[in-house]
């Protein structure tokens, strides 16, 4: 399906240890949006961030476990991102560490979808 126009930008701030039942949090968000049906996910995984707690996490070569921000980013018309916020925010109560949702206007310019090519055959 194709968006154009007026969407919404879904937003989530997350650390890459946080887990949502013994798995990681971004892969079952990514996944459930995917069954959602909502038009794409991306996780961008930040170098060095705080949240709520104002603790600074870093990527230094030399740490053994890296602790980083997450940004979790999906654009879809604004009912699916609406029900897909609905469905994930209970997640969120459960979490032992900080994290933030925003939703914003987006204005989709252009979405192409590219063609599947085979590796092989």
């Amino acid at each position: 399906m194709e968006i154009k126009g007026e969407a919404k930008l879904l937003r989530i701030f997350i650390s890459n240890t946080d887990k949502f039942r013994h798995t990681s949090l971004s892969e079952t968000i990514v996944f459930t949006a995917k069954r959602y049906g909502l038009a794409g996910a991306t996780v961008l995984k930040g170098v060095m961030g705080y949240g709520s707690s104002s603790k600074i996490h870093s990527a230094r070569f030399w740490e053994i476990t890296e602790k980083l921000p997450l940004v979790i980013e999906i654009v879809d018309e604004a009912e699916k991102i609406e029900k897909f916020t609905e469905k994930i925010l209970p997640w969120f109560e459960k979490l032992p560490y900080g994290c933030m949702i925003t939703v914003e206007k987006a204005n989709i310019v252009l979405q192409k979808q590219g063609s599947k090519k085979k590796l092989f055959g």
